[in-house]
């Protein structure tokens, strides 16, 4: 007999013990899903598609958990990138494979082209190329980690965009930006672009070897909502609007290198 729920693989890139992974893992089982978590075991924010794990013994630890308010769901703490953790469930590592690869919920957004370098982001993609469609959430609370986040805002708007997600061929991937304020408080939902650069602003500078301290680069991150193009998701999140945007899978454009 076929199962009667659809399974939803949970993942982050934030770790097991992040509080946006366990209500997106409460978000599905409220939707109607049955659930398996497996997260990283530590931080692994900005390792986009990478698949890269840590064996030891020829093996990759594996440690089951316990999530708060997720009795009776299966959870494990893996010792690899969310990507990683994808594949490893379509290449025999579940009894079921997922019908839906669910990632975050992520501590800040995730916009513009530089969803590329985003765990969040890369987990879906990687469901995608083995034909499940995912989504990809992150709430825009800025560059630090709130005291209170409003993950009510995400889990109103989940089981509308599962639905519809569900009506979309297999292999459809989704990255969904939401405003850290209260689920009553939302405009609509807006489909977006995605913008020629993303919110974080990102910059290096040089430090030169001085005496007994070694050079090297620093990074200096900050958030600007100002420059996105008209419907791209900078725009849109920046005026307050939960945002989706339809990712594309990696493709290849014959005949445009010797034709």
């Amino acid at each position: 007999m076929p199962p009667s729920r659809p399974l939803a693989l949970i993942t982050n890139d934030d770790g097991i013990g992040s509080a946006g992974l366990h209500a997106l893992a409460r978000g599905a089982v409220d939707a109607g899903y049955e659930v398996v978590v497996a997260a990283p075991s530590i931080d692994a924010s900005g390792t986009g598609g990478s698949v890269r794990s840590v064996v030891e013994d020829g093996h990759v630890l594996v440690e089951e958990h316990d999530l708060p308010g997720l009795d009776g769901v299966p959870a494990y703490a893996v010792a690899g990138h969310p990507a990683f953790i994808v594949n490893a469930a379509g290449r025999g590592w579940l009894d079921r494979e997922p019908d839906v690869v669910l990632s975050g919920i992520n501590y800040g957004a995730n916009t513009g082209r530089q969803i590329l370098h985003s765990g969040t982001v890369g987990a879906v993609l990687a469901g995608a190329h083995h034909g499940w469609s995912g989504l990809a959430v992150s709430l825009n609370c800025g560059l630090s980690i709130p005291e209170s986040p409003h993950w009510d805002a995400v889990l109103g708007l989940l089981p509308g965009l599962l639905n519809r997600l569900r009506t979309r061929p297999p292999g459809t991937a989704w990255s969904a930006n939401v405003p850290d304020r209260p689920f009553a408080e939302l405009p609509e939902l807006r489909e977006a672009t995605l913008a020629d650069s993303g919110a974080v602003q990102v910059r290096m500078t040089r430090r030169t070897a001085d005496g007994n301290r070694p050079g090297g680069l620093h990074t200096l991150v900050t958030e600007t909502w100002e420059h996105g193009e008209p419907g791209s998701d900078v725009a849109l999140l920046g005026a307050g609007h939960p945002v989706v945007t339809e990712i594309s899978q990696l493709g290849s454009r014959p005949g445009s290198v010797l034709g």
